[in-house]
């Protein structure tokens, strides 16, 4: 059995507030920073033999602190970036809400092209693909950690659930949480979804509150 560990970045000072995208220089602040630290100290002790990042700096510096800890190198996968979400990137959530396309991103996410970005089903082959890729890398018995961002981990976890695209928003993943999923054979199971390590019951309040799309 192979074990993949979906991870979360840690904080930045868009989360929350509006789409980062791709944008690049997006950074941990010091909250995330902590996060990153907090998921080296817990993650220390588990076997994990290869790190891998999405491109983007947020996600590199959140699996830092882990790589370093077990002296491993982290190995960028640009399949692993964030969503394009086009002409959204960059805007707050209350910019998004006023488009037409808003309410049908949250009802019928399947539908969705972001203008001048790619569709959340195309986001979700790319990415599911990936992970069966990486998983093809790897011995039984191996541990390995992904490094991206929320819409990539509940889209994937909707993938190997066969959960339809139009519900995975209904899967929550926090800053700096991890999604574990196993890979035996022809079989792959989602052991766990949005664990964390420090339990916030403020972000907890937060994520009630939020609007679907994540950083």
């Amino acid at each position: 059995m192979i074990t993949l560990l979906l991870i979360r970045h840690g904080e930045n000072d868009l989360v929350g507030k509006g789409l980062a995208g791709r944008l690049p220089a997006v950074h941990l602040n010091a909250k995330g920073r902590e996060q990153a630290q907090t998921l080296a100290d817990n993650l220390a002790g588990a076997p994990i033999c290869a790190i891998y990042s999405s491109p983007l700096e947020r996600a590199i510096e959140t699996a830092q602190p882990l790589a370093e800890r077990l002296g491993i190198g982290i190995k960028i996968r640009p399949e692993l970036i964030e969503v394009d979400y086009g002409e959204w990137q960059g805007k707050t959530f209350k910019q998004l809400q006023r488009l037409k396309l808003w309410k049908t991103v949250q009802a019928h996410p399947a539908e969705v092209r972001f203008p001048n970005g790619e569709s959340l089903t195309e986001a979700q082959m790319r990415a599911g693909k990936e992970i069966e890729s990486l998983v093809q890398f790897h011995k039984s018995k191996d541990v390995i950690a992904c490094f991206t961002h929320a819409d990539v981990i509940r889209l994937s976890a909707a993938y190997f659930l066969g959960l339809n695209l139009d519900y995975f928003q209904r899967l929550s993943v926090f800053p700096a949480s991890v999604t574990t999923l196993a890979f035996q054979e022809e079989m792959v199971r989602v052991l766990q979804l949005n664990q964390v390590f420090s339990l916030d019951w403020s972000e907890m309040k937060k994520g009630r509150k939020r609007k679907n799309i994540k950083n």
